[in-house]
């Protein structure tokens, strides 16, 4: 009697611990991220970083207009500065400018350090990628191509492609563009209003932030489009204005909602993976009111074909 007692209890505990492991393995882990972002809108234009809960560990004041950042191996940040004067500079988490690059163009908004420490300049008006090296000089100058006179909306994110060429995201005419190193065009998508970002993936598809259409597409080298991620894909996110994409090591990507008069309402940033399950977001208005560029930190792009 005892001894059947016994084997009925092991059996309890065994079926408890099968049931607790069965939950366990059925609950996807919590995700958490640590965050870089660029405020830019109504609220202060500043770069912080928080921590895996979201707290504000560090911040930086920009010293003019900035959208666009970079965050180095080495932990240093490099952003392109618009203001007067205008141009690139490299801090430390100590705020040090350890390099700065000043243009003589009317505003810089985007930039790109490469592996072979030289660095991309978008500048606008006229409209050009010039690659500088450490030590200040100018070694190539690609013209791009824009139909847009007014200098501040030419040219935002700029990529160097593995083939060489720079691939531009044109946000006034809604066009990203492939040219070759003397400015010949290769490859151009249009009709991509507020066209933030494009980055050309290792399968030959490009992923773009479709800026004020409120949606990520992945295209085809024909421009087909084989997946997106809008609004009406998650109405609870408030998508308003797309503003940067990180693709990360899981398969998943990471993306910015710039809630430019929309501030208070929805996420600024979240993760969604390829069947368009959103399984992360980020939607604190009391440390932000509005971003740009966010990344990542403990999760470093993996799929592109560049730089």
């Amino acid at each position: 009697m005892r001894g059947s007692g016994l084997v009925l209890g092991c059996a309890v505990v065994g079926f408890c611990l099968l049931s607790v492991l069965a939950r366990a393995a059925a609950d996807p882990p919590v995700i958490q991220h640590r965050l870089m972002l660029a405020e830019y809108g109504r609220g202060p234009n500043r770069l912080i970083q928080l921590d895996e809960s979201g707290k504000l560990t560090w911040e930086h004041a920009f010293p003019s207009i900035s959208v666009i950042f970079q965050v180095l191996p080495n932990g240093h940040v490099l952003y392109a500065y618009g203001g007067k004067p205008t141009g690139v500079q490299e801090i430390d988490r100590n705020h040090r400018v350890v390099w700065n690059y000043e243009s003589k163009c009317p505003q810089v908004l985007g930039c790109r350090r490469l592996r072979n420490g030289h660095t991309l300049v978008a500048e606008q008006g006229p409209c050009q990628v010039v690659e500088v090296n450490r030590e200040g000089k100018v070694v190539h100058v690609t013209p791009l191509q824009t139909s847009v006179e007014g200098y501040h909306l030419q040219v935002r994110n700029i990529h160097r492609l593995a083939n060489g060429n720079i691939l531009a995201a044109h946000e006034g005419e809604g066009a990203l563009r492939e040219v070759d190193p003397s400015g010949k065009l290769v490859w151009e998508l249009t009709g991509i209003e507020n066209v933030n970002d494009g980055l050309r993936l290792k399968n030959g598809n490009t992923l773009v932030s479709c800026g004020t259409q409120k949606r990520v597409i992945e295209v085809t080298p024909d421009k087909r489009v084989v997946w997106e991620f809008g609004a009406t894909d998650a109405p609870d996110l408030n998508l308003t204005w797309i503003a940067g994409i990180q693709p990360l090591k899981n398969g998943n990507l990471l993306v910015g909602n710039f809630l430019r008069g929309q501030e208070g309402k929805g996420a600024h940033a979240f993760e969604v993976t390829r069947d368009k399950k959103v399984v992360w977001r980020y939607a604190d208005h009391s440390v932000i009111r509005s971003l740009t560029t966010v990344r990542a930190l403990d999760d470093p792009d993996v799929a592109r074909a560049s730089e």
